[in-house]
């Protein structure tokens, strides 16, 4: 077993160096694609200047030790969107499946049904531990800084150290196909079950009760409830808020994981196709060219009408979501809600 796990590594370093000598800008994520293999599998075979500890047991009780590290650094990304949060991974709950972060600095909603592996990483003078899922794409990495508590967190990879395995992946299943709604009697029962939040909650289960997808809701709910905006709104936003210094939510989601900053943005720069903050605490970085499509989104709650921006990509995946700062029984910044309608070109319903 062994030696087939040293056999399929040794040969896929020798690929993975060969590519970084002719691509050597290229990230991890994007030398695991060009190469045909899952980031899970790089990191496996210690490609490049990595070095890897295979984490054993359940992915979940790794993660639910990460409060005892003290202050870290949790990374979420998708394809198209970094979200890195410098803080404690407390406090942890759970509500039913869902894991929960709820601290000051780091906020997250883990769904650990799909996480599969686990790994402790070294490379370029980091520390790093880095949870999977089946796919082998990463969900979520825990990052040491010069605040974190070291002895806590060689203690929990010493704990956790396993034999090398090979991670076997599965491909990824793709987002579900997009359908329009067409029938003017189901695009009524959607306007009026939207009409009837009164948490913006209460939206997931609304589309899982009448079957119909997130893009397709927007599309036919009406242009005082979703409306589409130009593609720019994602950057002008941020400069807006950044300028004036509302502060937001900036919500990045994969599969297993949701990943919130609330407070404001100070310090933004493009790089090629990616805007960033830059921030001493919180750091976005987000592929403008990958947005497809941006919606201004509107619902009703208890505490009055909440707007959000959503970025989409062209598979129908949501890159980013961002909100005004709130907390559930307060009503929505007046600041934020006069930037986002003044982002449409109708007005929303009020």
């Amino acid at each position: 077993m062994q030696t087939e796990f040293a056999n399929r590594a040794a040969a896929l370093r020798a690929r993975h160096d060969t590519l970084q000598r002719e691509q050597p800008k290229q990230r991890a994520r994007q030398r695991a694609q060009t190469l045909g293999v899952s980031e899970a599998e790089l990191v496996a075979a210690a490609c490049g200047d990595l070095r890897s500890t295979r984490l054993a047991g359940a992915p979940k009780d790794i993660f639910k030790a990460l409060g005892e590290l003290g202050p870290v650094m949790a990374l979420t990304r998708n394809e198209w969107c970094v979200h890195e949060k410098h803080g404690e991974y407390l406090p942890y709950s759970e509500e039913g499946p869902v894991g929960l972060v709820l601290g000051k600095e780091i906020d997250l909603r883990v769904f650990f049904r799909g996480w599969t592996h686990a790994y402790a990483v070294h490379e370029a003078g980091r520390d790093s531990i880095q949870f999977f899922d089946a796919a082998g794409t990463a969900v979520h990495k825990t990052y040491r800084t010069d605040a974190t508590n070291g002895p806590a967190f060689d203690a929990l990879v010493a704990r956790h150290a396993g034999d090398p395995i090979w991670p076997e992946v599965s491909p990824a299943a793709a987002p579900a196909a997009h359908a329009p709604l067409t029938d003017p009697s189901q695009r009524q029962a959607l306007r009026d079950a939207w009409l009837a939040l009164r948490d913006t909650h209460e939206f997931h289960p609304m589309l899982r009760r009448l079957e119909v997808g997130r893009l397709a809701a927007l599309e036919a709910a009406g242009d005082d409830l979703a409306q589409r905006v130009p593609d720019t709104v994602a950057q002008t936003m941020l400069e807006t808020v950044a300028q004036s210094g509302t502060p937001i939510m900036c919500f990045v989601a994969n599969d297993g994981m949701v990943q919130i900053h609330t407070g404001p943005v100070k310090t933004l720069r493009r790089t090629g196709p990616w805007f960033n903050v830059l921030d001493a605490d919180f750091n976005l970085h987000l592929n403008t060219e990958a947005i497809a499509q941006s919606w201004i989104v509107n619902k009703p709650t208890a505490d009055g009408w909440v707007t959000s921006l959503e970025l989409y990509a062209a598979d129908g995946t949501l890159i980013l979501q961002c909100f005004g700062a709130r907390k559930p029984g307060k009503p929505e910044l007046q600041e934020w809600r006069a930037l986002m309608t003044s982002l449409c070109a109708t007005p929303l319903a009020a």
